[in-house]
């Protein structure tokens, strides 16, 4: 499933991998550099952000009629921009392949899909990562979502560098069974989002920059996919162009992901700004780092 080395792998540069070995205590939100955000465009206000709330269990911290800023407790993971004259995005433009919301538990996975299956919200697909477990749907603008959990980073297994996932099955009735009581109240507290993955229009300008440029790692790799990740997690970030191959720069207005925003360690904020063109550290202001990947999603970065 995955190559590693200096060589070329599946059409794509690969560079070296640093040695990774199985630690117990690896977390998303752990890590050096880490989501902490997605901003979408979206056309229809009050119908995504009721379905964020009342289906995700997402609480409105703070809302208006061009946007809804939600999340968890007093922490905002989502923010929702209203443009109703916004084009619909294309599945084959780069942009949002999916949000995937990390819940802190196994039994909150099953909690909220009891949940939504009282609801009859239709799935896209539910499968075991090895190191997660996952489940799949859209919202109503088509936007996609994960919903998963970890398993202990201490069972990942990883060689030359790469961590081992694969796409299995997902034991529904063994998950639900983790239920003791049936309760559901929202996400709980310690949701975040775990990790972001973007349709792009070539992998290896994709690399170059999320890699390249904010010094991601490399953790997985096929011809059409990468997943690259901070600190030893499975993956922060994924890219892929399963449907996207040669996307080029989406247009300003459009529906869809417009902006992710992560969390930097100085150190490691102060290695991104070192490794950035003059140009692009001519448009800096002061407080974070603003840049665009190479099909215009907006990227910004906040000091921890």
């Amino acid at each position: 499933m995955t190559t590693s080395g200096s060589v070329l792998a599946g059409g794509v540069l690969a560079t070296s991998a640093p040695a990774r070995t199985t630690t117990a205590g690896v977390t998303s939100a752990g890590s050096p550099l880490r989501v902490n955000s997605v901003t979408l465009t979206v056309r229809d206000l009050d119908t995504v952000s009721r379905f964020y709330q009342q289906v995700m269990g997402l609480k409105l911290i703070e809302g208006g009629p061009r946007s809804a800023r939600l999340g968890v407790g007093d922490r905002v993971l989502l923010d929702l921009r209203h443009d109703p004259a916004a084009a619909p995005a294309s599945r084959r433009s780069a942009g949002l392949f999916h949000t995937a919301f990390l819940l802190p538990s196994r039994a909150d996975l099953a909690q909220w899909l009891l949940h939504v299956a009282a609801l009859r919200i239709p799935l896209q697909g539910a499968s075991d990562h090895l190191v997660s477990e996952a489940i799949y749907l859209a919202d109503p603008e088509g936007n996609g979502i994960e919903i998963y959990h970890d398993r202990p980073s201490e069972t990942w297994t990883w060689q030359n560098g790469m961590v081992n996932m694969a796409t299995l099955p997902l034991d529904l009735d063994g998950l639900v069974a983790s239920v003791r009581t049936p309760r559901w109240s929202g996400l709980p507290e310690g949701s975040s989002i775990g990790h972001v993955h973007l349709q792009v229009g070539d992998l290896r300008k994709a690399e170059e920059f999320y890699a390249g440029l904010l010094g991601l790692d490399v953790v997985s790799r096929s011809s059409s996919a990468a997943f690259l990740s901070s600190g030893g997690y499975h993956h922060h970030l994924a890219v892929n162009t399963w449907n996207s191959h040669g996307a080029p720069i989406r247009p300003e207005a459009t529906a869809g992901l417009a902006t992710v925003e992560l969390i930097a360690d100085p150190d490691i904020r102060d290695a991104i700004r070192a490794r950035m063109t003059p140009e692009q550290a001519a448009e800096q202001a002061v407080g974070h780092l603003s840049l665009r990947d190479p099909w215009g999603t907006s990227i910004l970065l906040l000091s921890a």
